[in-house]
């Protein structure tokens, strides 16, 4: 982030969440409520290819909070356009992938929170709510090492769990 006399300038991200279902009930009221937000910019290349589910989240957001469905290059450009000098918002990611390639354009997140990454062929159950495959490990690892927090909470109430010592005891 920059900074002029003494303000932070660029997006103010209140969240960086991967949850796959994106904005559903804990994100749109008690999340966006809780951390004071003016916009949910989902951030996914694949739906941003998918018209019907970008219609769908902008209608599940709460009253008087913007939504915006992006591609990972469309972040890395908008993330210093002074447009955004200030606004508060929630970055929302379907997996961890995504995530680390905003970061490998020189992005720093200090933390990470993982809501949910739902079971798929070929993924490996590591959490109540949280399967991963080899793209997801490899990505969750650069991030960890990049000294972002990785932590799991599904519900803003809930205790963080370090996703490392999840991995870790799952043995993956």
């Amino acid at each position: 982030m920059n900074k002029k006399e003494g303000v932070l300038l660029g997006i103010d991200i209140r969240l960086v969440r991967i949850d796959d279902r994106l904005i559903h009930g804990q994100v749109a009221i008690v999340w966006a409520k809780r951390l004071d937000i003016q916009r949910i910019i989902v951030v996914s290349d694949a739906v941003t290819k998918d018209n019907i589910r970008k219609i769908l989240l902008q209608q599940a957001a709460p009253p008087g909070i913007k939504v915006n469905v992006i591609t990972v290059a469309k972040m890395i450009e908008v993330y210093s356009n002074p447009l955004f000098d200030g606004v508060k918002v929630i970055l929302l990611f379907t997996n961890p992938v995504e995530v680390s390639k905003v970061v490998k354009s020189g992005i720093h997140f200090p933390a990470v929170n993982i809501g949910a990454m739902g079971y798929t062929t070929g993924k490996k159950m590591v959490a109540n709510t949280i399967a991963v495959d080899d793209a997801d490990l490899e990505a969750f690892h650069y991030l960890n090492a990049q000294g972002t927090e990785l932590e799991i909470r599904k519900v803003i109430t809930d205790s963080k769990q370090n996703l490392m010592d999840v991995l870790k005891k799952a043995k993956v």
